[in-house]
Order: structure tokens, then sequence, then C-alpha cells
């Protein structure tokens, strides 16, 4: 069956964040520190739900100082500021939409970090599979049937293409997509299940063609 779109992970695929200062995960700490314990579905709740940072501490039990918020905001600022995109991804987006493929992403990430990705991509995608609009985070099958749904194509149709293996290869396979994992520090791409460049979802998709 031919391919009808791509499906890109998003950080560490399509975008990099240069100065990483990970409020998200400061905010759990103080979070334990004031005496909340951590709970091991925390992330996946953060990612899952479409609040900022202000209302995950809320959700989480909200005994952070307003000190504290305004600093992790902050830092929030400072890291949106520092995402760059990977030199492989604008010319790899203008080749499948030249290629009249469709382009989604489908992403494990809090609600703040998506529009500023998108206001980066020299290519709007035809949708967007966020974990925090999904109500589900990779490699939860119904993320995959949410960017099925979206973007219009079966499983089948489908080739993804993202940095976590489990995330963007072995689930996405369960599913009937696709997968590839990308590993862009590989010396050698000798596996037919990892790549080491966008460009390489090309090659890909002209033998499948």
């Amino acid at each position: 069956m031919a391919i009808k779109a791509v499906a890109f992970d998003v950080f560490g695929t399509l975008v990099c964040i240069e100065r990483p200062t990970r409020p998200f995960r400061k905010l759990v700490r103080l979070l334990h520190e004031a005496g909340r314990r951590r709970q091991s579905d925390d992330g996946i709740r953060a990612m899952s739900n479409a609040v900022d940072l202000r209302q995950t501490a809320s959700m989480f039990g909200g005994m952070v100082s307003e000190e504290n918020l305004r600093s992790l905001e902050a830092e929030l600022h400072e890291e949106i500021q520092s995402i760059t995109l990977f030199a492989d991804a604008a010319p790899t987006l203008a080749a499948l939409k030249d290629q009249g493929i469709k382009i989604a992403l489908c992403s494990n990430l809090a609600a703040p970090y998506g529009p500023p990705v998108l206001d980066l991509l020299p290519i709007q995608p035809d949708f967007c599979a966020w974990s925090y609009e999904a109500g589900a985070v990779k490699p939860q099958p119904e993320i995959y049937r949410y960017l099925c749904d979206g973007i219009g194509c079966r499983p089948e149709e489908i080739i993804m293409i993202g940095d976590t293996i489990e995330a963007d290869m072995v689930g996405p396979r369960k599913f009937g997509i696709h997968g590839y994992h990308l590993d862009r520090h590989a010396t050698a791409t000798s596996s037919t299940e990892s790549v080491d460049s966008l460009n390489d979802v090309l090659t890909i998709l002209a033998a499948r063609h």
C-alpha cells in the first residue's frame, strides 16, 4: 500500500533545545521538597493534559511559591527561545510537500512547547498529534489512533520517524505504522529499522513507491 503521510516526532528529531532548563522537572522536584510524593505517572499527566506550568502545579497539588513559579516560567521562556531546527528538517519537509505527501507531528510534550515549534517550522504540518491534545502519550496506542484519524490515513499508509525506539518505532509498528528510529549519532546505518538523518525518509519513501 502506498505511503500517504510521514509523521515526525519533534524534540530530538525535527528540533533541539540548545539551552535546556527543564522547568517541568524542576516543578515536580519543588513539589516533592514541599512534601508531595512523586508519582510514577507525573510525566504522563503533564504531557497528556493541555495545561501550562501554573496549571500543572495546581493539578499536582500546588505547594509552590509565587516566586518559584515566576522563576520556572522565566526558565521555560528561556528554554523555548533556544529551540532550533536541525539542518535536515526544512529540506526534508519541503521535499515531502513537493511529492504531495501529508506531514504530521506526533510528539510527547507539555502544552507550552507546541505553538513555538509550529512557529519555527518552515512548512506547517497537515495535522499535529500532540500528546496534550490526544490525552495519551507514545507508545500508548490511543495517540497513534488519534494521529491516523487526524491525518485521515490508515496505519499502513504512514511512516513514523523519531529518536526514541519504544515511542517512535516499536509502538507505531505494533499499531501497524511503519516506524523508524532516528539515531543521529550512529556511525553506520546497517539496520533497516534505523536511520541517521531525516534525509533517509525520502529514500525509504522512494523504496516503498
